[in-house]
């Protein structure tokens, strides 16, 4: 683990520090107050950790108590390269290290480079009530690692999970929730495209929630469709 702190160290930049600190919004009242940067790319941070992939899980909690926001991101980013060589007892054990931690995953980068590849794939073939259970929790990150696993599910065409927890989060306060709820139904929607699926179940959970879902969950989840559809839905919400 020093190995792998060195590295970082040796990589950081006060440039992109600044930088990062600027845009993951670290200042008194925003949601990444307190977050400290070093400045590494994740480029660069991802080609390093990809070296460290046998540090244990006692090792990795030690980088995730870090208040260095790129040392809690290279943990993660072993955690997911960890879980995908694992074998069942490893993987749980890799899961529920994750969900103790999730105090830790303190921010949207973190969160989305890990939900997805480690709580969306370890619960493909388990119950999925946890994640029902973590939506309705009132931690902003928790909430956001439950709609962001499903993007593993949405990958494997299973679609439900996503729209019953997006429309737990759609009375959410919080624009990071509205972004990631709007992101899923996107990827949905570009599943059916792609798949050429005429039940556009997207398009119909945005008719049968038009009056509820955030004007950013909308804007995201409409991003990629034609104008047509586009002028369609912003009719109802001239405001967006």
């Amino acid at each position: 683990m020093n190995e792998l702190i060195s590295e970082l160290q040796a990589i950081a930049t006060p440039e992109r520090a600044k930088a990062s600190a600027w845009f993951f919004k670290t200042g008194k009242g925003q949601y990444g107050e307190g977050d400290v940067f070093i400045g590494i790319s994740t480029p660069n941070l991802r080609a390093i950790c990809k070296k460290y992939f046998s540090l244990t899980l006692d090792e990795l909690q030690v980088l995730l108590n870090n208040p260095i926001h790129e040392y809690r991101m290279a943990a993660l980013m072993i955690l997911v390269g960890q879980m995908k060589k694992a074998k069942a007892d490893a993987q749980k054990s890799i899961y529920d290290f994750y969900l103790k931690n999730t105090k830790q995953i303190n921010n949207w980068d973190l969160v989305d480079a890990s939900a997805r590849d480690i709580a969306g794939y370890y619960l493909f073939d388990k119950d999925r009530q946890i994640l029902y259970d973590m939506a309705r929790t009132d931690h902003l990150w928790t909430q956001r690692i439950a709609i962001i696993a499903s993007w593993y599910f949405i990958n494997k065409n299973q679609y439900e999970d996503t729209f019953r927890i997006a429309e737990i989060l759609l009375s959410h306060k919080h624009d990071l929730i509205h972004k990631a709820v709007g992101w899923m139904l996107r990827e949905i929607w570009k599943k059916e495209e792609v798949g050429g699926i005429e039940t556009k179940q997207v398009e119909k959970f945005l008719e049968r929630n038009i009056n509820l879902i955030p004007r950013t969950a909308l804007r995201y989840s409409i991003e990629k469709m034609t104008v047509a559809r586009k002028t369609y839905f912003m009719k109802y919400r001239p405001n967006l």
